[in-house]
């Protein structure tokens, strides 16, 4: 077991609640994402949930946060059903955010986790094994204001998105309540992993001129080559970029250059 693992492993097992959800439902939390709930967060619309590994993350660190969940996934969403049955504080929605409503075909990949409403390149299949096509099926999609009104989301909100290559989609799908969120939190690729993904630059851009700034890199993945492939960026409202010089394809590639190198971090280069 690598030492990031072991890490992970330590910071469960600290939490009564985080320890039976890896016990009973062999579900690891999302301990990774600790330092960006250590904020006096009140809402946290949790986009990706899967078997709700952040959901777990945001009650251990946020506890006063009402969690909104959406996973589109029958499998994951009986798991974190199961997980959070008796919490008032999260509920979830079994269904996919986007910008039209209506059922849409998602990729199904041997670890779920990877399952995307794009296909599974062979880019992605090559750099995280064990993620190919395994089945697809349709699953409904739908704007965010379809399930969450505007008064639900409360002041110190953060939307995150963990949705594997349908980012920039998902966040079109949440435009009409960007202006409520205080922070974003997604997971972004510098390369095409999903066929027809839109890439970090993309969402810096799309998020830019919503009044987001680029706040922090996180959790930086990078190939068998050393180089980062994706990484968690967390965007923080701010008055809006004046328009410019400034490419969001330049700043994306700074971004990549920016996260650590994998000697610094201690870690493998690529992820299990």
């Amino acid at each position: 077991m690598n030492s990031a693992r072991l890490a992970k492993l330590a910071r469960v097992i600290r939490s009564t609640r985080l320890t039976r959800a890896l016990l009973y439902y062999r579900v690891a939390a999302g301990t990774e994402h600790q330092s960006v709930l250590t904020r006096d967060l009140t809402t946290v619309i949790d986009i990706g949930a899967n078997r709700g590994q952040f959901a777990l993350a945001v009650r251990t660190w946020a506890p006063g946060a009402r969690i909104i969940s959406f996973e589109p996934l029958p499998g994951p969403s009986s798991v974190f059903r199961k997980i959070f049955a008796n919490d008032d504080h999260v509920l979830l929605y079994q269904t996919a955010i986007g910008p039209q409503l209506g059922p849409r075909k998602i990729h199904i990949s041997r670890r779920d986790d990877s399952s995307s409403l794009l296909p599974i390149s062979s880019v992605q299949k090559a750099a995280f094994p064990g993620t190919a096509e395994v089945a697809t099926i349709n699953v409904p999609v739908g704007p965010l204001s379809e399930f969450v009104r505007v008064d639900e989301i409360k002041q110190h909100a953060m939307l995150k998105l963990d949705v594997q290559g349908f980012e920039y989609e998902a966040l079109l799908g949440c435009q009409s309540l960007l202006s409520r969120f205080q922070w974003v939190y997604c997971e972004c690729s510098f390369i095409e992993l999903y066929s027809g993904q839109k890439l970090a630059a993309d969402v810096i851009s799309l998020l830019g001129n919503q009044g987001f700034s680029l706040d922090d890199i996180l959790n930086p993945v990078y190939s068998k080559a050393g180089r980062c492939i994706q990484a968690d960026l967390l965007f923080t409202r701010s008055l809006p970029r004046a328009t410019g010089n400034d490419s969001p394809y330049a700043m994306a590639t700074e971004v990549a250059d920016k996260c650590p190198s994998p000697r610094q971090l201690n870690t493998p280069i690529d992820r299990s």
